[in-house]
């Protein structure tokens, strides 16, 4: 028999549940559909994961009704069974449930637009839909109200006050900070906190945002709420998404998220549990390795629904040459490009003085990232002329297919070539779900492989309509190429339909390992592109953690770890760190066609340290540039 929800959190730490959405959709449920639906549906399926869950070691599931409001469910012409479809979840979840594990029934955003500015819908139609959930839960039976996944304070103060007035349940009021322990609009975790408690909260915390280190943020801004014992909860992502083939993959492994948890249970949350990418074997290992009381275990077993993958191009108009870029590139020396990052303000002397260090540094060209992380930054075009105009220095502009539908990416390729630059690397873009700012959607008109599409149209003079611009441009065409040794197939596929498309260089995701740089030299010597392998270096031990578990599709191997974390100093880890990559530069000099270097946090003169011991050392690379003819690459 379930113990009293605030007694027990009191004394003990509650284990949760992981994703429901996210969770789904690894088992083939589309992207697109509303899965509250599935309620009444599909209820074997929602039974099933809820049964997964418990079994995994969740004290504590909540109900399959995140998006079972009006507004939500009038998308689909279903806003006359919200009673139904949530009356539906709470009974799922119930009999899963049974005596031993709490219900908490989830109530998510509306999807309507805050603050209120326009008079489509009304605040007292806010307060009805939420009434109407939330009546419908308290109905059900749930034991608990779950306000999770709120972007702005207000809306969930409505939620709130709504849920106060109809029951006098225990309520989870959690938000998302998605950056320095903020909400997009800037207020703090610690002010948030405290107005939810001050309208009837009973456990403040967040859940979702972009993955677990800015949680951790956001959870030491309300630590000293919980040393006056008020509960805290935390649901984080398992690190940022990388979407793959059709497919969202969180890279942030169980031990790791394990570990993690165990630091915010240190500054006073008493509900743990997962958000997007999470899992039962998450669930698991948090009960293992924090050692939480395991309530219940069932004798059936998860449904399995089989996906499938596919990617398929588009027939592509490849123009000749090379571009700009890489025809500039100088033939007796290998080449290097460093990444940096444009501001998150409009003060944008460092880095332009950080473009002039690597270029007297010897850097053959400078990358800029537009919005990486969805995160908004300066506009990398505007940053790209100034560089390329005062330090005299080659640019490589990223380009997503996130922010900018079709007209808009055509209209700044051509704005590109005007401006003089001639590098753009194309790239899908991380998803917006990760943004730091209210009401971003992610546009994705085309993927990374209809922008060099796009791309090589130009090169050829004409734009995607086929109609001629009476200029050819003269970009030297970039994509990402992130390589996994155990698995090199698909995403070697890809690379390959990229090159068709008319890819002339790559930019990897880092390595960290000769062995692994080694590999994919052999297995990509085929394109005739330069491929230019990923260098990372490492700072600390805890920046090599985070890498591993939190950033999509890039890989610090064990053996590098447990190098930097044999050092207490945070001093001695970062010289192990430098140490480390001066030696993978050196071992690989002399077979790759040349170096990406990434800036750490920006940090351009680390970046300029490899860059001058390549000069210095007149390390001239796989030298598959210098063998160009007429433009082209030879054949390998």
């Amino acid at each position: 028999m379930k113990a009293d929800f605030k007694e027990y959190i009191r004394e003990h730490v509650l284990l949760g549940d992981g994703a429901f959405g996210s969770y789904l959709y690894e088992k083939g449920i589309d992207l697109g559909k509303n899965i509250d639906l599935l309620n009444v549906k599909n209820p074997d399926l929602i039974f099933s994961i809820h049964e997964e869950y418990i079994r995994a070691g969740s004290q504590l599931i909540e109900t399959n009704t995140f998006g079972g409001n009006r507004f939500n469910l009038q998308e689909l012409g279903k806003e006359d069974q919200v009673r139904e479809i949530n009356l539906a979840g709470v009974r799922l979840a119930r009999k899963a449930a049974g005596h031993d594990v709490y219900v908490a029934g989830s109530v998510g955003p509306t999807g309507i637009e805050f603050p209120l500015v326009s008079e489509e819908v009304t605040e007292g139609e806010m307060n009805e839909a939420f009434s109407e959930q939330i009546g419908a839960l308290v109905e059900g039976g749930v034991d608990i109200i779950i306000l999770e996944t709120f972007t702005h304070l207000e809306e969930i103060l409505m939620a709130l006050g709504v849920a106060r007035k109809l029951s006098d349940l225990p309520i989870i009021a959690q938000m998302v900070y998605p950056s320095k322990g903020k909400t997009a609009r800037g207020i703090t975790a610690y002010d948030c906190a405290r107005e939810l408690l001050a309208a009837g909260a009973s456990v403040v915390g967040t859940n979702c945002g972009r993955g677990i280190d800015p949680m951790l943020t956001a959870i030491e801004s309300m630590a000293p709420l919980a040393e006056s014992q008020v509960p805290l909860s935390a649901f984080p992502n398992a690190g940022l998404p990388e979407v793959i083939g059709h497919r969202m993959i969180y890279p942030a492994q169980p031990a790791y998220m394990a570990k993690r948890a165990a630091e915010m249970i240190k500054m006073g949350v008493r509900i743990i549990g997962g958000c997007c990418g999470t899992v039962p074997a998450h669930i698991h290992e948090f009960r293992s390795s924090l050692k939480l009381r395991h309530k219940k275990t069932l004798r059936s077993g998860p449904v399995h629904i089989e996906t499938s993958e596919s990617v398929s191009p588009q027939a592509p108009i490849v123009a000749t040459g090379t571009g700009g870029f890489l025809e500039q590139v100088q033939k007796d020396q290998m080449p290097v490009i460093v990444e940096l990052d444009p501001p998150t303000h409009l003060e944008i002397d460092n880095v332009l003085e950080g473009a002039k260090f690597l270029a007297e540094s010897g850097a053959d060209a400078v990358s800029l990232g537009e919005n990486p992380l969805a995160i908004l930054r300066a506009g990398n075009i505007a940053l790209a002329h100034r560089i390329k105009e005062e330090v005299g220095v080659q640019v490589i502009l990223h380009q997503t297919c996130r922010d900018q539908n079709g007209l808009g990416l055509q209209s700044h390729i051509m704005a590109a070539h005007i401006l003089g630059i001639e590098a753009i690397l194309a790239v899908t873009g991380d998803s917006a779900s990760s943004t730091d700012q209210p009401g971003v959607n992610g546009v994705f008109d085309t993927n990374s492989f209809g922008l060099i599409r796009m791309l090589s149209r130009f090169n050829q003079g004409v734009n995607m309509a086929g109609k001629p611009v009476k200029q050819k441009t003269r970009f030297s065409i970039g994509c990402a190429f992130s390589f996994r040794p155990t698995s090199p197939k698909m995403q070697i596929s890809r690379l390959e339909k990229k090159a068709a498309q008319g890819a002339h260089f790559v930019m990897t995701q880092p390595l960290f390992d000769k062995n692994e740089v080694e590999k994919m030299v052999e297995l990509t010597s085929h394109l005739d592109m330069a491929i230019f392998p990923g260098i990372f270096p490492l700072i600390s031990a805890r920046n090599a953690d985070f890498i591993h578990n939190e950033v999509p599709g890039i890989t610090v191997p064990k053996a590098v770890r447990e190098v930097l974390w044999r050092y207490a100093d945070v001093a001695d880890q970062r010289k192990a760190a430098m140490d480390i990559t001066a030696r993978l530069v050196e071992d690989i000099s002399s077979f790759v066609d040349g170096i990406y270097l990434v800036s750490p946090l920006n940090k351009w003169d680390i970046a300029g340290r490899f860059v001058r011991q390549i000069r210095d050392a007149g390390w001239t690379g796989s030298g598959k540039l210098s063998k160009r003819t007429s433009g082209s690459f030879p054949a390998s």
